[in-house]
């Protein structure tokens, strides 16, 4: 009696003279012994490498709200490293679940490889903020100088033209 083989993707049986799927091309397995449905937290859970899963849990960077943290933990994943979302302290409002600062935590091994991913240490532009004070400065510094004009003016004009 020959071995019955299946195909671990599409299932079907194949007599024990083929090695292959002639349908999709996996590699055939013996008998019906095929592996239970994988779920979502076992699929990443086998994404994960040993290496950067060591030490304690560390803050890498922030996200200004839930789906840009969903983000930068998929790219993490995506190369291996572990990560945690917490949400940023003040900001625990239970209206507004999704809305929010979120920490993004690594363990202390995958550190420097998340930095690398998410080029933390690259200089960044100065937030907008920053432009809008910049731009008040320099327009309260040019109403001051205006300021000096004139009253240089009005005495000039005081002592010279008037006399």
């Amino acid at each position: 009696m020959t071995a019955t083989l299946v195909c671990p993707r599409c299932e079907s049986e194949h007599d024990g003279g083929e090695r292959f799927c002639p349908a999709c091309g996996m590699p055939l397995v013996l008998g019906f012994a095929l592996e239970a449905p994988v779920s979502e937290r076992q699929r990443r859970a086998r994404k994960i490498k040993p290496e950067y899963a060591q030490g304690a849990l560390v803050k890498v960077t922030w996200a200004r709200n839930q789906a840009e943290a969903e983000l930068i933990a998929g790219m993490l994943l995506e190369e291996g490293i572990p990560s945690l979302l917490r949400r940023a302290s003040a900001f625990d409002v239970p209206d507004f679940m999704a809305a929010g600062a979120r920490d993004v935590l690594v363990p202390q091994s995958g550190l420097p490889a998340a930095r690398d991913v998410l080029l933390v240490g690259v200089e960044r532009p100065p937030p907008m903020w920053a432009a809008a004070s910049a731009r008040r400065t320099r327009r309260l510094l040019a109403a001051v100088l205006l300021a000096i004009a004139l009253v240089t003016i009005v005495l000039f004009m005081a002592t010279h033209v008037w006399d």
